[in-house]
């Protein structure tokens, strides 16, 4: 792994952040709030994440006022937060400063502050794949730092940047004449948004202009979801728990877009968590470039996926 470099740099817009590549992957973390991954590329290309300079996406007003006030920002790039969603609570202004530590040659960690009102801390380990393949293992960790026990399911959202193409598996395992998977919508989604297509196995979506936001779950068995822009693909894998204890009726991912951006999301179980205890969701990531699935045909564009997301 000798082309593994890490290195805190000044960027222009985000200010004190890590930079992070192995050659063929880039990702940037910013230092002066978070935790957040701001970047991901491939080797010098462009970013796939969202990134919201102007602070467009936010919310604040009375409801943070048991918080002490300030304005959640969406800022872009991948967070982490909990579910069920409730304001404030979720939606925690996380505009302090982030530590961030080396961990060998192939990781950092980046370490929030822990969030006075809730009583939990919050970090996210970055890891380049000591195999030497291209992979990127993202661990989230939540941690209760309070008295007593809370309940909460951690919850990954990478943003990605405008005018691309989502891919996400809707097999399910054959139970006869029962069902087999779940697909549930927010009140604001429209069943005949011209932005979502379907094949036999998969949902495609593509990002831009629509009559509203659109946003759904599923079990997503298949534990994988991908995103194509800038004439790479990004692909990120978990490993959902079938018939696991999920939030928003049971679905460990969803995917929400709007005119401005697209978000993947992966949640893990909801639990109880003791005072002290830590909750880890584990991600792995992948950009393939030269991979771009925007304009092919859904039963190809699955199969130029297909020997990149087999487990």
């Amino acid at each position: 792994m000798t082309g593994i470099v890490i290195k805190e740099i000044s960027h222009d817009t985000w200010g004190r952040c890590v930079s992070l590549s192995n050659g063929n992957v880039e990702l940037l973390a910013t230092l002066d709030f978070g935790p957040r991954i701001i970047h991901l590329s491939s080797a010098g290309g462009r970013n796939l994440f969202f990134e919201d300079a102007g602070q467009a996406i936010g919310q604040d007003g009375d409801a943070f006022a048991p918080v002490g006030g300030g304005r959640w920002n969406i800022y872009g790039g991948h967070r982490l937060w909990t579910s069920p969603e409730r304001i404030p609570r979720t939606t925690y202004p996380d505009n302090e400063p982030v530590e961030w530590e080396r961990l060998g040659e192939t990781a950092i960690v980046l370490k929030a502050k822990p969030e006075r009102w809730n009583q939990i801390s919050k970090e996210i380990e970055i890891r380049f794949d000591v195999s030497g393949a291209d992979d990127v293992l993202v661990v989230h960790r939540i941690t209760n730092e309070g008295a007593w026990p809370v309940v909460f399911a951690p919850w990954a959202l990478s943003v990605m940047g405008a005018g691309g193409r989502a891919v996400v598996p809707m097999t399910g395992a054959d139970n006869g004449l029962l069902p087999n998977r779940r697909f549930i919508l927010w009140p604001y989604s429209r069943l005949n948004d011209p932005r979502i297509k379907f094949s036999e196995s998969a949902l495609f979506v593509d990002q831009g202009e629509g009559p509203t936001p659109y946003k759904f779950g599923s079990d997503n068995e298949a534990g994988w979801a991908a995103y194509s822009n800038h004439g790479d693909t990004f692909i990120k894998k978990y490993e959902p728990v079938p018939g696991g204890s999920y939030p928003d009726f049971g679905v460990s991912f969803e995917l929400y877009t709007n005119s401005l951006m697209l978000e993947l999301e992966t949640l893990g179980e909801i639990r109880e968590a003791e005072s002290g205890a830590t909750v880890e969701h584990v991600e792995r990531w992948k950009v393939v470039k030269g991979l771009d699935v925007r304009n092919a045909d859904l039963e190809q564009a699955l199969a130029s996926l297909a020997p990149h997301v087999s487990k």
